[in-house]
């Protein structure tokens, strides 16, 4: 499975940011959004290929109870299963952040869906059988049911408040084909990757969030350490 980088920093998004984690970032994504922060684990995946024993002992030295499978997208490796059980068999608690296209059977505390809206379409930089894979891809309802289904979850939509997409519409559309959802396990986040965005952008999100009985989540990582790699 390659791997574009391994890191400990905080939990940045979602219902357990500011927790302590151990990130293991899957590279290779089913995907292509345009806003995509991660490129070189989707666009340009980087990274060697590596063994689930060596990412369990870089882990493990690591030290950190909290364990984040990130990608790209994890759930896409089949080697994600093993590496997931070997986690858990020490008792880390597993964070999988996943678009929600593919179905696993493995230990997870929390499942991290972030159903990608139509806001991420890859733009005129992609091929034009990129944009029809995305754009089939992205959202995959029968699979997001049993995920929900199965697992622990938030749904953490990325939002943009002052683009052209009617983003509200489209998460409420979705949450009645999937649903039923628990209103408290939505999370609305700002799309940007700047500090003066993200808080513009937030400050728009959150009314519409709250009258809804959902969430917001905040970026983190990018207010503590920038758009960095890394964090």
């Amino acid at each position: 499975m390659r791997v574009a980088e391994v890191f400990s920093s905080v939990q940045g998004e979602g219902l357990w940011a500011g927790t302590p984690s151990t990130f293991v970032r899957v590279s290779g994504c089913n995907l292509r959004c345009g806003w995509c922060d991660t490129p070189y684990a989707s666009w340009r995946p980087e990274g060697p290929v590596r063994t689930v024993e060596s990412l369990v002992e870089e882990v493990r030295q690591a030290s950190n109870e909290h364990v984040v499978l990130t990608g790209g997208e994890p759930m896409l490796f089949e080697p994600i299963i093993e590496l997931a059980n070997r986690l858990a068999s020490w008792g880390h608690v597993l964070t999988i952040e996943t678009a929600g296209t593919v179905y696993r059977d493995l230990p997870c505390d929390l499942l991290s869906v972030s159903p990608k809206l139509s806001n991420s379409a890859p733009g005129e930089r992609a091929s034009a059988t990129w944009k029809k894979r995305h754009e089939s891809t992205r959202l995959q309802p029968d699979t997001l049911r049993r995920l929900l289904a199965r697992y622990p979850y938030q749904l953490k939509f990325v939002v943009d408040p002052e683009g052209e997409a009617d983003d509200l519409g489209e998460i409420e559309a979705l949450l009645r084909q999937i649903g039923p959802v628990e209103p408290a396990r939505v999370l609305l986040m700002p799309e940007g990757t700047d500090t003066s965005t993200l808080r513009r952008r937030m400050a728009l999100i959150e009314p519409a969030a709250r009258s809804r009985g959902w969430g917001v989540s905040p970026r983190l990582h990018i207010e503590l350490f920038g758009n960095t790699r890394g964090t």
